[in-house]
């Protein structure tokens, strides 16, 4: 599928169809390998040279707008499907593929009538992609909430020693406590703990030989218990901490271990939930945009070509999906199908004429803008 389309318009000098036999002809014997469509847009609203050129001003703008939010639903997808390891079947519009959509585009009357003004059908589908874009901002922040409280719990349950959550590490048998023993954790630098084991019965008095037990060992630290008399345990954290050795603060609760985990398995079904969620409503909603920027792009063309050529309407539209390598050859064949007088002041700069005097070095004898599809 090529991801890249121009969206050209040629005027027609007396007949649409001996213009577009002429072009195919053209493509076919220079440009064999560029897919060529008619791009078919009825007969819309012209309205008052005044508001053709008011609108004008703002295409470009929209457009960019609306391409950008198509490629936004687009990254979002790709994100969530690789993170969910689905195959992708590729994008679609009602069904149809968004390539086929576009080079087979079809006026939906219903949802735009072609009788009301250009610019009233430009705003109608400005507000219908912005109101798109909102509800992504909404649902995207949502689901990125939930995966920040996640990364929150992963990062306490596979962190340091130092800092990480040790509820899973510590069972209930680890602990002793009872009137007058209780049951300290500490954490010890990984090269230091023939140290600890040599040193934790003489930190303090009434430390219980031999009580010190290794229940966890990451790449810096490991997690002994030692077990004394309640009543020296703060002298008990002084001397550890003197010594380099790190004293952790913890009360083993099984309603808490549970509570955090069920927490955690709440969490993880909900962001399940909101992933799939998201994905079949990003699926649905870039459809929708794709559809809307198609519409756009028939009123661009229509609007653009009146401008250029005048009236009555009177042009070509179509679609081409040139190759790099292709693109100057087809541009040369574009303007050789248009009025030479016209194309004369439609030069480049190097050569003269209006596109140099414009600075856009991109300026053309018919109307033409790009349709990026990623």
């Amino acid at each position: 599928m090529a991801t890249r389309y121009w969206v050209v318009s040629l005027p027609v000098q007396n007949s649409a169809s001996a213009l577009w036999n002429q072009l195919q002809e053209q493509i076919s014997k220079h440009s064999f390998d560029t897919p060529l469509y008619r791009f078919n847009i009825p007969n819309l609203r012209v309205g008052t040279l005044d508001s053709l050129l008011s609108l004008s001003d703002d295409l470009v703008k929209s457009n960019s707008f609306m391409e950008g939010v198509s490629h936004k639903i687009r990254r979002q997808i790709e994100e969530l499907e690789r993170v969910s390891g689905v195959v992708s079947s590729g994008l679609t519009v009602d069904g149809v593929p968004v390539d086929s959509y576009l080079t087979r585009f079809v006026w939906d009357e219903a949802k735009y009538p072609t009788m009301s003004p250009l610019r009233e059908i430009v705003d109608s589908i400005h507000g219908q992609v912005a109101k798109i874009e909102d509800d992504l901002k909404v649902r995207v922040a949502e689901y990125n909430n939930i995966r920040s409280q996640l990364n929150a719990i992963n990062r306490k349950q596979s962190g340091s020693l130092a800092v990480r959550d040790l509820s899973n590490l510590v069972k209930p048998e680890d602990i002793i406590t009872s009137e007058h023993l209780t049951t300290l954790l500490a954490i010890i630098p990984k090269y230091s703990q023939k140290d600890w084991l040599a040193s934790y019965e003489t930190l303090t008095s009434y430390v219980v030989p031999r009580s010190s037990k290794k229940l966890y060992e990451d790449n810096e630290y490991a997690l002994y218990t030692v077990t004394l008399f309640s009543r020296v345990a703060d002298n008990f954290r002084t001397s550890a901490r003197e010594k380099g050795f790190q004293i952790r603060d913890f009360e083993y609760s099984q309603e808490t271990h549970e509570g955090r985990k069920q927490e955690l398995e709440k969490l993880m079904q909900d962001q399940e939930s909101l992933r799939g969620s998201l994905l079949q409503w990003c699926y649905t909603s870039y459809g929708e945009v794709f559809s809307s920027w198609m519409h756009f792009c028939a009123v661009r063309v229509f609007a653009e070509s009146i401008l250029r050529y005048g009236l009555p309407p009177s042009f070509l539209a179509c679609v081409l999906a040139p190759s790099t390598k292709g693109e100057k050859k087809v541009r040369s064949i574009l303007e050789g199908l248009c009025d030479s007088a016209n194309s004369a002041y439609w030069k480049t700069e190097d050569e003269g004429g209006i596109a140099g005097l414009a600075g856009d070095a991109d300026a053309h004898p018919y109307v033409s803008f790009t349709i990026n599809l990623v």
